[in-house]
């Protein structure tokens, strides 16, 4: 791999005005499906499940025992510059993290003086954080009560790996990186929009690169909150766009990018994966929970990332839908995607890939971009695989068996409470803009 003279590397640090086209040039996931994007890619392209009993929190008072669960790896990434006191507080999020990023920064290439050479920005988005540490938290100090025994052991470290920016500052310091940090807390919409924001900097000159993603882990109150909602299906299985859907199931896991300017990816030799070229964002206010019904802000960030790539709808190969499997959430991403594509409707793919893997709420969009860009490396469309009687409003192609099909340009929707609405476009990668 060709290195960057030192002379150019300060060059292309410096902020430009003039806008920048942004690659991505790694990335990384880890899912119940599997760690890495070997293993994932081969469950998302065979329309494999990974649900199982959840193992490290009590379900047994709950409607529903089962969800994406990852098998985490036996040891953590080598060569992590982490004391190993702080390896042995890190929280389940954080290690999803750390195992992502392990894979993203290995396949982009980023020598040890780039990483070092300037400040990373770092953008992130989660919805639950550290919120195990939170509970482990409550457990001891209500076990401190009921006791009377004054033992604090351990506290202060809870309350401080609970706060979400604790989760990026371990992702940063155990790979010897240092810069500005970005968490967005967004609902189910903090993923995308974290790559999103990554994309906008890097476009507009304010960074030559960027570390992006999300993630979230199973916790008992998010898991126990949801339930409580009647929101997760009884059957363990979600059925995203089928008629008989009655609810999502959780998962959890994490995804990592890194972006940088064209500029810069070609002055250091780097293999490019794809391109990034829109991306849109709207809240619609209308519920808490519940979407507007005719996706008023899922039309607005698919109308908005398109202007942005300059493309129609009849250009977009393949959707990954944030089809969650609800019975109101996927009625208004349809009605989205019907009043965004018009007539062309019906030629464009569409799938849901939490039938795989269940809804990993605010590292959800990040994720599902992994699943995009691997899709776009391989021609390839992820299926819906436990979806057997599409609902009427499927006026779409909704991809139900797995299935090749030659990719150029492919959009990832993410939606969550409170209206809160992001859309990325991705594209294969050309020299010619």
């Amino acid at each position: 791999m060709a290195f960057l003279s030192q002379q150019n590397k300060i060059s292309l640090s410096r902020i430009t005005t003039q806008e920048q086209r942004v690659v991505v040039t790694g990335h990384g996931l880890i899912t119940s499906m599997g760690k890495g994007k070997a293993e994932n890619a081969e469950g998302f392209r065979m329309g494999k499940t990974a649900f199982r009993p959840v193992s490290f929190f009590d379900v047994t008072r709950q409607r529903v025992g089962t969800a994406g669960e990852v098998v985490l790896p036996e040891s953590l990434p080598r060569n992590m510059e982490l004391s190993k006191r702080r390896i042995a507080r890190l929280d389940r999020g954080s290690v999803l993290l750390l195992h992502a990023a392990e894979e993203a920064l290995h396949q982009a290439g980023w020598s040890e003086e780039e990483k070092r050479e300037s400040p990373m920005p770092l953008f992130l988005g989660t919805s639950a954080g550290g919120m195990g540490l939170a509970e482990k938290f409550f457990v001891h100090a209500n076990a401190e009560r009921e006791s009377g025994n004054r033992n604090r052991r351990g506290q202060l470290a809870r309350v401080e790996g609970y706060q979400s920016q604790s989760q990026a500052v371990n992702l940063l310091q155990a790979f010897g990186m240092e810069g500005p940090i970005r968490v967005t807390a967004n609902a189910c919409a903090s993923g995308g929009n974290a790559i999103g924001q990554a994309f906008r900097h890097v476009k507009r000159g304010y960074a030559s690169r960027v570390l992006c993603g999300g993630y979230d882990a199973l916790s008992q109150l998010v898991f126990g909150g949801f339930d409580s909602l009647q929101a997760l299906t009884t059957s363990g299985l979600p059925r995203p766009f089928d008629a008989n859907r009655d609810g999502l199931a959780l998962g959890e896991g994490a995804a990592v990018f890194c972006l940088e300017s064209l500029g810069y990816a070609i002055a250091r030799d780097s293999p490019i994966i794809a391109e990034i070229s829109g991306y849109g964002c709207a809240t619609d206010v209308h519920h808490l929970t519940q979407p507007h019904p005719e996706g008023d802000a899922a039309l607005s960030t698919m109308t908005q990332a398109c202007q942005e790539a300059e493309i129609r709808p009849d250009e977009v190969d393949y959707i990954n839908s944030h089809g969650t499997g609800t019975p109101r959430n996927d009625v208004a991403e349809g009605r989205a995607i019907q009043r965004w594509a018009g007539p062309a409707t019906s030629g464009i793919s569409v799938s849901s890939t939490k039938a795989g893997i269940g809804h990993l709420l605010g590292g959800a969009g990040a994720v599902e971009a992994s699943i995009c860009l691997m899709a776009l490396a391989g021609n390839w469309l992820p299926p819906t695989a436990t979806t057997s009687t599409p609902d009427e409003f499927c006026t779409f192609d909704l991809v139900l068996e797995p299935r090749d099909k030659t990719l150029e340009v492919v959009m990832s929707n993410s939606f969550g409470f409170g209206g809160a609405n992001a859309t990325l476009i991705f594209r294969q990668f050309s020299k010619k803009q």
